[in-house]
């Protein structure tokens, strides 16, 4: 049986619009000219005596765990979760302590971008579109939502684009027994511009962050930033999204992948 992998990450990049100014990631590049002085240096050896004077690329680095394709951990979200379900709740697993049979699963996508930027998404429009393509849920499979903001990465208005999860849609979700649901705009939620605007205009100060903080009722993990998701069927596939093993972070970078047996 042949397989084939759909890449659905986006590239670490810098020097475009995505994220916010404060969390932009950095990455200075050093090539193998740049490098060789220092290491020969070390070696006591001349430059040209490494093989054209050339060493080693590699690059630096300065990033969120948040920046890129990335699978947020429960305790982003909030110190506990599970307070439905255990008196009290329990702390909030941090991301090398994520389950990894969570993170390779069969996948379900939701296409929800014809759905306006600032959307909150509620939980009959997650169970009409799941009668749309035919499908029921079973646990522990991987619900992606594609928004309007997929097309957008890169761009200047990427962070402000797209629909967002519900705190009630999210919660839907998890009682299905859902665990890692993803996006491929810049958060789970709606943007933070159109939260902001509501609140200025009157809504409760609870609509913040609404649909990440479902994880302090039910825990899960969430992907964002991910990208491509309109090559990819409504089901009928694997998605593996194994995130970096950062000790007691929120999050971590994953090169998520969608896999198909044909």
């Amino acid at each position: 049986m042949a397989r084939r992998i759909i890449d659905i990450s986006v590239p670490l990049r810098a020097g475009i619009k995505s994220d916010p100014p404060w969390a932009l990631p950095q990455i200075e590049y050093h090539d193998h000219q740049m490098t060789a002085p220092p290491i020969a240096d070390y070696f006591g050896i001349r430059q040209d005596q490494l093989p054209e004077g050339n060493y080693a690329a590699r690059e630096q680095a300065r990033l969120s765990t948040h920046a890129g394709t990335h699978l947020d951990a429960p305790y982003h979200f909030f110190p506990r979760q599970d307070e439905r379900l255990t008196p009290g709740g329990r702390p909030s697993l941090r991301i090398d302590e994520v389950p990894l049979d969570w993170c390779f699963q069969p996948g379900v996508k939701l296409d929800f971008r014809h759905l306006p930027t600032g959307h909150t998404v509620q939980p009959e429009e997650v169970q009409r579109e799941l009668d749309r393509i035919g499908h029921v849920l079973k646990p522990l499979e991987i619900v992606v939502v594609n928004t309007a903001a997929g097309a957008r990465y890169g761009e200047d208005d990427y962070v402000d684009t797209g629909c967002g999860m519900g705190r009630a849609a999210t919660l839907w979700l998890l009682e299905q027994g859902i665990r890692v649901t993803g996006t491929d705009a810049w958060s789970w939620d709606v943007p933070f511009s159109v939260t902001k605007r509501r609140i200025a205009e009157g809504a409760s100060p609870d609509i913040i962050w609404e649909g990440h903080r479902a994880g302090r009722e039910i825990g899960y993990c969430h992907l964002e930033k991910l990208h491509n998701l309109e090559a990819l069927p409504a089901d009928g596939f694997m998605v593996a999204c194994f995130p970096v093993k950062v000790h007691r972070g929120s999050a971590g970078w994953t090169r998520a992948v969608a896999i198909f047996e044909e």
